[in-house]
């Protein structure tokens, strides 16, 4: 479980097939730290560590997370937000997160507000998710709050703090991003999706 409070970014060094499976290698500050068989979000991707060498860590996507994520669309050189699983005696500073991407959104627009950008994002509401107003939502494995809610998209506010410190900065109109929805929320449509037939 996860909190969508990045720690830091990694970079894409190698990328390489295996059958189906893809394997990615990457580099980041924290990567000495990190164990193999240790589950890691990558812009909110829960994926396990596979190796650790002292150039690289790896992970693999399946084909069923290259087929519902992003992560089909990374290249080398790409940095991706990354966060460990909180520990248990840890503090919630996002919201809880799974690190299972619910689908892909769409960058449609971005405001410089001047000292802080607004996102706007679009998806596709047929697949029967939901956002409220100033509820939670996970973008690219960082907690936001939501506002401009509307069926189909919505709008986050960012800081100079997050906007430095995830990939954010890197973002632009027409980009792909993985949208983890609020698990409560999921839980209590899907009740009432049961109880209504």
């Amino acid at each position: 479980m996860f909190t969508g409070i990045v720690e830091t970014l990694a970079e894409i060094s190698q990328i390489s097939q295996d059958g189906t499976n893809v394997h990615f290698d990457l580099t980041s500050p924290i990567q000495s730290d990190l164990r193999v068989d240790q589950s890691v979000s990558h812009n909110g991707v829960c994926l396990t560590v596979v190796e650790v060498t002292p150039d690289y860590y790896r992970v693999t996507a399946v084909q069923e997370t290259l087929d519902k994520t992003n992560l089909g669309g990374w290249q080398i050189g790409d940095k991706v937000n990354i966060e460990r699983c909180m520990p248990a005696n840890g503090r919630f500073d996002g919201h809880i997160v799974q690190g299972h991407v619910d689908q892909i959104g769409t960058v449609t627009r971005i405001v410089d507000k001047g000292g802080s950008w607004e996102f706007d994002f679009s998806y596709d509401p047929s697949m029967g998710n939901v956002t409220v107003e100033k509820g939670s939502i996970c973008v690219n494995g960082t907690s936001l709050t939501c506002f401009n809610s509307r069926e189909g998209g919505f709008s986050v506010a960012i800081i100079p703090y997050t906007y430095d410190h995830t990939v954010f900065h890197q973002l632009r109109v027409g980009d792909r991003v993985n949208l983890e929805f609020d698990v409560v929320g999921k839980y209590i449509q899907r009740i009432l999706k049961g109880y209504l037939g």
